[in-house]
C-alpha cells in the first residue's frame, strides 16, 4: 500500500501551548495590533477571556497582575488568562519604529472583551503588582 498523502517541506514550530477555560458560548476576534514609536499603549485593563498574541514586529513591554513587566520580541507568543486579571501594559518598547502583532482574545458570553480598571481599583489592589523596575 502507498502513501498518498502530498508531500510538503512544511515546518511546524511550537510556539505557545496553554490549556486555557473556555465557556460555552464564547465568541473568538482576531486583530492586529499597531503601536506608534514609544506608545503606552492601551490604559490598565482586563478581558473577560483569555488573549493569545505573536508579535510581528518591534517589541512590546508586557505587564499583567502579579507578574513582573517583561519584553516581548518579534517572533515572541504570548497569553494572558483574562477575567479578573488586570493587564497593566502592552507598550512599544522602541523609541523609534512601529511594533505590531496579533491577538486571539475569546470573550465571554455577553461580556466585553475589554473593560478599563478604574483608578480606585487600581489603589485597591496596588498590592497586587510586582515591584516596577527603577525609575518607572
Amino acid at each position: 500500500m502507498s502513501d498518498t498523502r502530498p508531500k510538503t517541506n512544511s515546518v511546524l514550530s511550537m510556539l505557545l501551548s496553554q490549556t486555557p477555560s473556555i465557556p460555552d458560548g464564547a465568541h473568538v476576534m482576531t486583530a492586529t495590533i499597531e503601536l506608534p514609536p514609544g506608545d503606552a499603549g492601551t490604559p490598565p485593563h482586563r478581558h473577560s477571556g483569555p488573549v493569545f498574541g505573536y508579535m510581528l514586529e518591534g517589541e512590546m513591554i508586557f505587564e499583567l497582575e502579579g507578574e513582573p513587566e517583561y519584553v516581548i520580541k518579534a517572533g515572541e507568543a504570548f497569553w494572558e488568562p483574562g477575567g479578573d486579571v488586570i493587564h497593566y501594559q502592552a507598550a512599544n518598547n522602541l523609541a523609534d519604529s512601529w511594533s505590531r502583532f496579533v491577538v486571539v482574545m475569546i470573550c465571554a458570553p455577553g461580556q466585553e472583551m475589554l473593560t478599563f480598571v478604574t483608578d480606585e481599583e487600581l489603589a485597591a489592589r496596588a498590592d497586587r503588582r510586582a515591584p516596577r523596575p527603577a525609575g518607572k
